[in-house]
């Protein structure tokens, strides 16, 4: 009979394990380094990936380029956009909206496409939610009609009128007449009638009669701005003027 060789107590076999250049197991310089960019680089995936999560359900930052909303929103703002309007919270006159160009709002250069490497790499960063957005395909106004309501300008006082009632507007910029063009307009189911606050340097849906007489689709809204947030001496919250349009009745 073979004998079976007995390790003493407190022995065990030993695997012969291999160590690398670093002092096995990773242990070393090396290993710490290597260690440190894997998780870096998976930290920046996660952050990313959750970046790019919020942008398309939920916020969204968006560059302001021009007057057409002052002085509520001036050239230069970042202001930031809830995705959850319209959907799981209406759409409610006096809100403010981000949409896409319906067409003609824009001008063309201001679409025209972007060739230089900075140019992309900031298009990526901007697709991942981590810069805001330019307005080179979006506009921002206020949200004036909703669809069935009747908008007319101007009543005896120089006031708009919604479903004949007429409306102070303490956000239209200072000097400036809620509109120097007249308008009757019943708006269409699944439309939306929309008006910049600083009203003689906004060409808004009064000026695009040629392309669905002005309207708006509720498709295109991308979201309603909430706040501004930078630059930091002008963050505040953007509050629905809820008192201005609280005696307007539903068409």
């Amino acid at each position: 009979m073979t004998e079976a060789q007995l390790l003493p107590a407190g022995d065990s076999p030993q695997l012969n394990r291999t160590s690398g250049p670093d002092g096995g197991e990773g242990r070393g310089p090396v290993g710490r380094v290597f260690r440190t960019v894997r998780e870096f680089v998976l930290v920046m995936m996660l952050a990313l990936g959750l970046s790019l999560l919020i942008k398309t359900f939920l916020v969204q930052a968006f560059f302001i380029p021009s007057g057409s909303m002052e002085n509520t929103l001036i050239r230069g703002d970042r202001v930031v956009v809830s995705k959850l309007t319209p959907g799981p919270f209406d759409l409610r006159r006096g809100d403010v909206l981000v949409f896409a160009d319906p067409g003609g709002w824009l001008p063309v250069e201001a679409r025209a496409p972007k060739g230089a490497i900075r140019d992309r790499i900031r298009s990526a960063l901007t697709f991942v939610g981590v810069l805001p957005a330019e307005s080179s395909e979006h506009v921002i106004k206020r949200l004036i009609g909703l669809p069935g309501d009747r908008v007319v300008c101007c009543d005896e006082k120089s006031r708009l009128t919604v479903n004949g009632t007429p409306i102070e507007e303490p956000y239209v910029f200072t000097g400036d007449k809620p509109s120097d063009i007249a308008f009757s307009v019943t708006i269409p189911a699944g439309k939306l009638w929309m008006m910049g606050d600083h009203r003689s340097d906004s060409e808004d849906s009064r000026y695009h009669p040629a392309l669905d007489q002005g309207m708006v689709p509720i498709e295109d809204v991308v979201g309603r701005a909430f706040a501004t947030v930078w630059p930091l001496d002008r963050a505040t919250l953007l509050h629905n003027p809820t008192s201005t349009f609280a005696e307007v009745s539903t068409p």
